[in-house]
């Protein structure tokens, strides 16, 4: 059995989407990365599923109240109401919340200041995702933004790290790589050494891109994959549109709008020799 995944204070922990039709869109991601649904919400409750990917759990999915898909990133925190405090403080809003959507845990939904919108996460009976950088399960969350005061608004709530490393915008969460060496990747430092990664690479949480033109800011999530090709031809057959796919010296993606209009990418990793 796998060890129980944790997330610290300050790490991205869970990625769901909104469907305007959920069946359909269980459908789809159920064909698509060979996802299991279970429902999750209480009775009474707005329906809540909860995929799984070898008994672990890897996402959520809940209708859509704007009849808009959309993929959304939560952030592990110690106390809900505490950090939701911070956010107005730190120039972001509180959309919604806190509260608890049953035994699960307590939310809130915000926003920073360059308006993309995020959830914050504090951890009940769901920890957050159990299965995560194997092929069909969360890979990144990426923050895309042309706001330089967004970012700067991550790092005074959260106390991240925000690098540019040449080619691309890490952000770290100082320690992260400690829990994980101590937890469920006693290995990762080794790993890591072995494709020369970047220094503090195993700290690493999200990256920063930069926004693409007629859309504004917001969380975007990548799922791994085994083969980018075979995930983009299955996407499409199966209602989506590849948007775009890219190669760079470490992966093979496809930008992917899934039928109800969720976009989100597909990455084959594919370090240097």
């Amino acid at each position: 059995m796998s060890p129980t995944r944790t997330y610290p204070h300050g790490v991205p922990s869970w990625v769901d989407t909104e469907q305007p039709d959920p069946e359909a869109a269980q459908d789809f991601y159920r064909r698509l990365f060979g996802w299991t649904f279970d429902t999750a919400s209480p009775p009474g409750a707005p329906l809540y599923a909860i995929a799984t990917l070898g008994g672990r759990d890897v996402a959520g999915l809940a209708p859509a109240e704007a009849q808009t898909a959309v993929w959304n990133t939560y952030v592990a925190v110690d106390d809900a109401d505490a950090t939701a405090a911070r956010v107005a403080a730190a120039g972001g809003e509180v959309l919604a919340g806190p509260f608890d959507p049953g035994p699960a845990g307590r939310v809130a939904m915000c926003a920073d200041p360059g308006g993309a919108a995020f959830r914050l996460w504090q951890a009940g009976r769901r920890l957050g995702a159990q299965a995560v950088n194997e092929p069909g399960t969360w890979n990144f969350s990426d923050l895309h933004t042309d706001h330089p005061e967004g970012i700067a608004f991550y790092a005074e709530l959260f106390g991240w790290s925000i690098e540019d490393l040449g080619f691309a915008t890490m952000v770290r969460s100082p320690g992260y790589g400690d829990h994980l060496e101590a937890t469920v990747d006693p290995g990762i430092r080794a790993r890591q050494a072995g494709i020369v990664a970047p220094p503090g690479f195993e700290d690493a949480i999200a990256w920063v891109g930069s926004l693409e033109s007629g859309m504004t800011p917001h969380w975007h999530v990548t799922f791994a994959v085994a083969d980018r090709d075979s995930i983009a031809e299955g996407a499409t057959q199966l209602g989506a549109e590849v948007i775009a796919t890219a190669d760079t010296q470490w992966t093979r993606t496809a930008l992917v709008r899934d039928p109800q209009g969720a976009i989100f990418t597909a990455s084959q990793f594919t370090p240097p020799s």
